[in-house]
């Protein structure tokens, strides 16, 4: 706060400074709430933006106070009170709570809660993936629930208060109000200040205050900061008395010459604040700025303790404009109190007299407005609700029209001040300063808090970027449920707003929600695409453990292969194009063919070419190329293997990645390999359905079995001749096979001639050790160091026989992990989902599309990266386009509430009264109840001083004495009598 020099120039009418630095100041970038009629904060806006209310009377069947049916037929009764819907249902497995814990759980921590959530979630931020150290700075109400609905019998009282702060814990814990900041913080693991704050009708504002000081003084980064008020019964009426602090009919009507009181209402309202500066650097969405703010009380210079002051009230108001550096007329809206009492408003228009004095003279310059007029007197939650309503006005630029009003309180004369009262919502017009507001907020004792709102500074400029679709949008709830309320939630919202950017919808879901253990993702390139996929009747829906699962990496063999098989991912993805370039030039070097020919080849392929790619020494070295560039995208994203496996020439990838051989050196034995392999004499190839030992009895002389690929599918190799034996004898079994487009015969005695030519090459090799652990396809079970560095075991791997199934089973014998198949088509995810057993495996991806849809490659690759993610795995998003704001507004979470709640006993006043039988008429004299009830019945003359009741001709003046005595009237009123 600024000292009292600057705020006696101010209070004198003029303020030297210059304007607030744009980097100066506390943004409110995310705010939630609930309200009566109005359920979100957009809501809110709907209601305030056509003037609307949310006041009515209750039916005689709605009504759930205590009064007797002679009280509620009495003239003064007022059946009306502005409430909140469904205060008894709570989501309690999202916050981790037993239904017990839940029912005995105060419906204000429980709603706080839930706003608090969403207003995180709004602006973009998942608390348990952030470093930065956030604050909880909040208030409420009395907890009534507790003692109405978990107390409900004297018994249960005496229990509560005899083991008091020892014993009762969950009803301690779950009701005291000191318990509201230190829950949210607990719960969503927040670690910066979190402290409950109480001061009436001024809590949640002063809570902001609070909260703007730590940030300001780096005691947090982030703040929450707001209050609630649900008080049980919520469907409960009044007696309403003259002069008094409530509302004659049910309506409050704030600066109204019929108003006549107040109306009390349930509502809850959150703030998430953040430094100006860091939120311009974060590009966070801005809905206004704190400028400044003033706290002080009107001490004992007023009619009594609940009485408010004007010059209190003023000076609240001018060290917020001096802290704010600021001149008054630059303010072109206040959010008033506005409790709509008679006495009550014009001492709060007094008080704005008085600190606005400086530009008295400009008529009609600065608007006035109560959102108490909307949805009543939010008690401990009437400030933050304010404050949301001049931040929502800042940001749609529109002065928010005044409900309920039609003409002045006649002790406020607004034709003689600078401000006036709009009776409809209009544009906010432009000025050369930006548009600013203020906010007041006065609670019951005289503690005073104004703030100062400036517009948010225009989203910086960013250098414009552009990034093809497809785009990722993961969606992830604590319940299929709700998994499935959250897209549905997604489409509406996108259908209702067309004109929304996708990557940036994308932006928002991938960084700024948590990912629970329900997971799906959709893939688009359009909002169209994207609101059918969210609409479609059943999605893949995968469970994510607690820990992220293994990943294995699997490299397919030769006949995955085919012409342009990278050429999508090589324009797209820079990471992949660069293993390919560097890759080919070394086959370039060494062989004199460029490869990028085949792998990135685009258009129509030529029969040639075609034929070309399938023979071996084209095919092996691309084929290698290809996976080592796929697998080092992935790795690039984060994604790193816990274990591999290569389907025969996939091996030396494994190898490549695991370090145990180095990409060149790999390269050129593969390229080797491959032009060996080619010069032996041509053979054939079948596939055989069938388990190994069915296949060995139907084999035929040289025939051998060359793989082993599932506990049902195996590959036959050998000559022509005997190929062609082994398929009559097949035939004549009814075993199903099918020949493969192979010149030779792979992985059998045919390829012995190519042996020691290979080992010559493979010597020149320098090996290491591996430092990821493979499998060998030779073997079936892991590779060793032995073997992994032996230039006879790469020069014998292509003769030997592929053990691919069985080294599929040694992968999943101790862990459950994620087989992606990283090369293209999805040959091996086929095997691996006849081998693995139904649950085997956290999950089959498939990284590059088939032949036949080398053109999805793109979609292939997200759709991958989606199911990797809803599997468990931790990997980096691929970049999107740079915005000005990060996020963008979407639906939050989908609670799935459940009725939790102790239903209140039958009303023991209203069961004693009818005993008695007792008559309707009033009584003239005070009486007491008997002893039963406990209670005392208070006549009209007994009036219920809130500070703005009491004399209802003149504005309460300091006295000494038991009374306050008006002129006109000449009766002495008892002061600070209390309806019990």
């Amino acid at each position: 706060m600024t000292g009292n020099g600057k705020l006696v120039q101010v209070l004198a009418g003029g303020l030297e400074s210059d304007e607030p630095s744009a980097a100066d100041g506390i943004a409110i970038i995310g705010m939630s709430g609930r309200f009566p009629g109005a359920p979100s904060v957009e809501a809110l806006w709907s209601l305030v933006e056509r003037g609307g209310n949310s006041f009515r009377s209750f039916s005689p069947t709605e009504i759930e106070d205590a009064f007797t049916d002679e009280e509620r037929a009495g003239a003064d009764y007022v059946a009306s009170r502005p409430y909140l819907s469904d205060v008894e249902m709570f989501d309690a497995e999202f916050f981790g709570m037993f239904p017990r814990e839940a029912a005995v759980t105060d419906p204000q921590h429980r709603v706080f809660l839930e706003i608090c959530w969403e207003a995180l979630e709004g602006a973009g931020y998942d608390p348990y993936r952030r470093s930065e150290m956030v604050g909880v700075f909040a208030g409420c109400s009395m907890p009534t629930y507790l003692l109405n609905n978990v107390l409900g019998d004297r018994t249960k009282v005496e229990e509560f208060t005899s083991n008091y702060q020892i014993g009762c814990f969950n009803q301690i814990v779950g009701s005291i109000t000191d318990a509201l900041a230190t829950r949210v913080a607990y719960k969503f693991n927040l670690r910066g200040p979190a402290f409950t704050i109480h001061s009436a009708c001024s809590t949640s504002l002063l809570a902001v205050s609070q909260a703007c000081q730590n940030l300001l003084t780096y005691s947090c980064d982030m703040a929450l900061a707001g209050g609630v008020s649900v008080t049980i019964p919520q469907k409960r009426g009044y007696i309403y008395q003259e002069g008094g602090m409530v509302s004659r009919d049910g309506i409050c009507r704030p600066f109204d010459a019929g108003a006549s009181g107040t109306v009390f209402a349930s509502g809850a309202g959150v703030v998430l604040l953040k430094r100006l500066d860091d939120a311009l650097r974060d590009r966070d969405r801005i809905y206004a700025v704190i400028r400044g703010y003033g706290v002080n009380n009107d001490g004992s210079d007023k009619v009594g303790f609940t009485a408010p002051s004007a010059e209190g009230q003023a000076e609240a108001i001018s060290v917020a404009l001096a802290n704010a550096g600021i001149e008054p007329n630059t303010i072109g809206y206040v959010e008033c109190h506005g409790t709509a009492t008679p006495l009550g408003d014009p001492i709060e228009f007094a008080g704005l007299q008085l600190a606005f004095s400086s530009i008295a003279e400009k008529r009609g310059r600065c608007a006035l407005g109560s959102l108490k007029g909307n949805v009543g007197h939010m008690d401990a939650a009437a400030g933050v609700g304010g404050l949301i309503k001049a931040a929502l006005a800042l940001h749609y630029a529109k002065i928010p029209a005044m409900a309920n009003y039609a003409e002045p309180n006649p002790r406020i004369y607004l034709n003689d001040s600078a401000f006036y009262i709009p009776t409809s919502t209009s544009a906010w017009p432009d000025a050369s300063a930006p548009r600013r507001a203020g906010v007041s907020s006065f609670g019951v004792g005289g503690t005073n808090v104004h703030v100062v709102l400036e517009e948010a500074p225009p989203p910086q400029p960013v250098a414009a970027s552009h990034v093809e679709g497809p785009f990722i949008l993961p969606l992830s709830a604590r319940t299929e449920d709700a998994l499935t309320a959250v897209r549905h939630n997604l489409a509406a919202h996108l259908r209702a707003n067309s004109k929304i950017v996708l990557p940036l919808v994308a932006r928002t879901l991938q960084t700024g929600r948590h990912a629970f253990k329900h997971r799906t993702a959709v893939v688009a390139s359009t909002t169209a695409e994207a609101i059918d996929l969210l609409s479609a009747d059943r999605m893949n829906i995968s469970q994510a453990e607690d820990v992220a699962p293994p990943v294995v990496f699997m490299f397919p063999g030769q006949g995955s292969q085919y012409v342009g098989m990278g050429a999508e991912l090589y324009r797209r993805e820079p990471e992949f194009a660069r293993w390919i370039d560097r890759g080919a030039e070394v086959l370039k070097m060494s062989y004199s063919i460029d490869v990028r020919d085949y792998i990135c080849h685009t258009g129509q392929v030529t029969e040639t070419m075609a034929q070309e790619q399938r023979e071996t020494r084209i095919a092996q070295p691309c084929l290698y190329l290809v996976e080592h560039a796929m697998a080092r995208l992935w790795m690039n994203r984060g994604l790193m293997p816990t274990a591999m496996i290569g389907h025969s020439v996939g091996e030396f990838v494994a190898a490549t990645i695991a370090n145990a051989i180095s990409f060149e050196d790999a390269l050129r034995l593969v390229a080797t390999r491959g032009r060996l392999m080619q010069k032996q004499l041509p053979g054939a190839m079948v596939s055989v359905r069938c388990d190994p030992e069915t296949a060995q009895r139907h084999l035929r002389g040289s025939a051998e079995i060359a793989a082993i690929n599932a506990p049902k599918l195996c590959v036959i190799s050998g000559p022509f001749e005997d190929i062609d034996a082994v398929c009559a004898a097949l035939e004549k079994a009814g075993i199903a096979f099918s020949r493969l487009h192979t010149s030779h015969a792979f992985h059998s005695a045919m390829m012995e001639p190519c042996i020691d030519d290979l080992r010559e090459q493979a010597a020149k090799v320098t090996y290491g050790t591996a430092t990821v652990p493979y499998i060998s396809c030779v073997t079936g079970g892991w590779q060793t160091d032995e073997a992994g560095s032996s230039p006879d075991y790469w020069a014998r791997h292509c003769r030997e026989a592929v053990r691919f199934a069985d080294g599929l089973v040694t992968l999943c014998s101790e862990q459950k992990p994620v087989l992606l198949e990283v090369g293209p088509g999805r040959t091996l995810s086929t095997f691996a989902a006849q081998t693995i057993s139904r649950g085997g495996a956290a999950a089959i991806v498939q990284s590059m599309p088939e032949h036949d849809r080398a053109n999805a490659a793109a979609v292939i690759l997200a759709e991958a990266h989606g199911r990797l993610w809803a599997s468990g795995c931790e990997l980096a998003w691929p970049p999107l386009p740079i915005a000005a704001e990060r996020v963008v507004p979407l639906p939050t979470y989908p609670f799935q509430r459940q009725r939790h709640w102790i239903d209140a006993p039958t009303p023991r006043r209203r069961g004693a009264r009818a005993r008695r039988g007792a008559t309707p008429n009033t009584p003239t004299q005070p009486t007491r109840r008997d002893s039963n009830d406990q209670r005392r019945e208070s006549l009209p003359h007994y009036k219920s001083y809130s500070g703005t009741g009491g004399c209802t001709h003149h504005a309460p003046r300091r006295h000494v004495g038991r009374g306050t005595r008006c002129r006109q009237q000449d009766e002495h009123v008892p002061r600070a009598r209390l309806r019990f």
